[in-house]
C-alpha cells in the first residue's frame, strides 16, 4: 500500500472524446423519434504531480458541454485529496452553467489509489452485493416485452423497470399487465422520463390527470415499487399531490442539480424515493448527504445510474457506502447492451443472481482500455 504524501497538486486534465459504434441502433424513450448508433462519451484524466491520476465521464448529451477550460482554471495546482475545499471549486462552476460534480469523482478515484482503498472503503462501506432491478431504455410491444422479461429472470432479477412514454398510454398499461400476469410476483418499477422531457424536441408533458389515471391502473396492476418523474422536475407541489392521491411511491431526481432541490423534495413530502446521480446530481459527498436525508426522513434511496461503465461505476461505489432500496442495472439489448455501457473497461461490471457485487480495486475499483481509448478518441489533452 501506498503511503500518502505531505501534499499533492493537480497538474492537468486531459480529456477524450470518444464515440463507440453500438452493436444495433438503440431507440431511448425517453428522446422521441432519435435512434442512437452512437454512445458519445467525454473522458477526463485528471493528473497530479505524485503519479497518480483519478479518472471521470460525462455520457450522452451531457457530453456536448464542455467545461474543461473552467476546470482547468479552477482546478489545476489544487490538492484533489481535499474534497471539501474542491466542492466549493465545483460549486463556483456550477453557477457558470455545466454541472461540474463529475470531477469530484475524480478526485475520489485519486485518494483510493493513493491508499489501496476502493471509494466505498474510505467512505465506512463494504463489499456486500447490492440487490439490483434491471432497467429497460425503450418502448416495445408485449411479446418483445415479455422475452425481454423472460431473460432478466433467468439471471436473477426479481424486479425491473418498464418505460412510459407512448402517445397512448393505454399501450404502456398493457404491456404492464402482461407482465404482472406472465410473472405475479416479480416486482415492477415504472419510469413516465416527465422530469426533463421539455430538454428533447417532442418530449411533452404530462396532466396532473393522465398521471393520476396510469397510477390508478398501477395500483390495480399490483406489486409496484415506484412510479418515476411524472411532471417536471421541480415541481414539487403536483408531485406532493399526487402522492397524496395515491399508493403508488413516486420517485425522481436523477437530473436535479444539487442538495437544496432534494431539501426541496423532502420539504414538500413529493417524493418516496430519492434518485440523484453522483455524476449529474451531486458529486459523491453530496449524494451521500442525499442518502442521509433520506434516511432521515424515512424515504427510499435508489440512485439514477444510466451512464457510462465510469458512470456506473462511481455510482456503485456510493452505494455501497450507503443504505440504498435497489441498484439500477441498465440493460436493453441488443442497442444498450453491456458491451455498450462498459465498452471503455477492461472488466464488465455484471450482475449476478439479480445483485452487484461493487468493484474493490482501488478508487473507483475500474480498469480502463486505454488502448481503445487511444483507438477511439479525439483527444483535446
Amino acid at each position: 500500500m501506498e503511503q500518502p504524501t505531505d501534499s499533492m497538486e493537480i497538474t492537468g486534465i486531459n480529456s477524450y472524446h470518444i464515440d463507440y459504434e453500438m452493436d444495433a441502433p438503440f431507440e431511448p424513450s425517453w428522446y422521441p423519434e432519435l435512434e442512437q448508433h452512437v454512445h458519445k462519451v467525454q473522458l477526463y484524466e485528471v493528473e497530479t504531480d505524485a503519479g497518480i491520476s483519478g479518472i471521470t465521464s460525462v455520457t450522452g448529451d451531457a457530453s456536448r458541454v464542455d467545461s474543461l477550460d473552467l476546470a482547468r482554471e479552477y482546478l489545476v495546482g489544487e490538492d484533489p485529496r481535499h474534497i471539501e475545499q474542491r466542492l466549493d471549486d465545483l460549486a463556483s462552476l456550477n453557477s457558470y452553467g455545466p454541472r461540474p460534480w463529475h470531477f469530484e469523482i475524480a478526485f475520489w478515484d485519486i485518494k483510493g489509489k493513493e491508499v489501496g482503498k476502493p471509494i466505498y472503503e474510505l467512505l465506512g462501506g463494504d463489499g456486500d452485493p447490492i440487490p439490483a432491478y434491471a432497467s429497460s431504455g425503450e418502448l416495445r410491444s408485449v411479446d418483445e416485452r415479455l422475452d425481454w422479461v423472460a431473460d432478466r429472470v433467468d439471471e436473477g432479477f426479481e424486479a425491473i423497470k418498464l418505460r412510459f412514454h407512448s402517445d397512448d398510454m393505454a399501450e404502456d398499461v398493457a404491456v404492464a399487465r402482461a407482465v404482472r400476469e406472465a410473472y405475479p410476483d416479480l416486482e415492477i418499477m415504472v419510469d413516465l422520463n416527465m422530469g426533463w422531457s421539455f430538454a428533447h424536441p417532442g418530449g411533452g408533458t404530462w396532466t396532473f390527470d393522465d398521471a393520476l389515471s396510469v397510477a390508478r391502473d398501477l395500483e390495480e396492476i399490483g406489486n409496484i415499487g415506484w412510479l418515476e418523474e411524472p411532471f417536471n422536475q421541480r415541481n414539487y407541489e403536483r408531485l406532493a399531490r399526487l402522492r397524496e392521491k395515491t399508493d403508488i411511491p413516486i420517485a425522481g431526481g436523477e437530473f436535479n442539480n444539487g442538495v437544496h432541490q432534494f431539501r426541496e423534495f423532502v420539504e414538500h413530502d413529493a417524493l418516496d424515493v430519492l434518485q440523484p446521480d453522483v455524476m449529474l446530481s451531486a458529486g459523491i459527498s453530496k449524494t451521500k448527504l442525499i442518502a442521509g436525508l433520506a434516511d432521515m426522513h424515512g424515504l427510499q434511496f435508489a440512485p439514477h445510474t444510466w451512464n457510462d461503465g465510469i458512470g456506473f461505476a462511481a455510482n456503485v461505489q456510493l452505494l455501497a457506502c450507503t443504505n440504498p432500496s435497489w441498484c439500477e442495472y441498465p440493460i436493453e439489448p441488443p442497442g444498450w447492451s453491456l458491451d455498450t455501457r462498459d465498452f471503455l473497461l477492461e472488466e464488465q461490471l455484471t450482475a449476478e443472481d439479480g445483485a452487484i457485487v461493487p468493484p474493490s480495486g482501488p478508487g473507483l475499483g475500474i480498469d480502463l482500455d486505454w488502448d481503445l481509448v487511444e483507438e477511439l478518441s479525439e483527444s483535446t489533452a
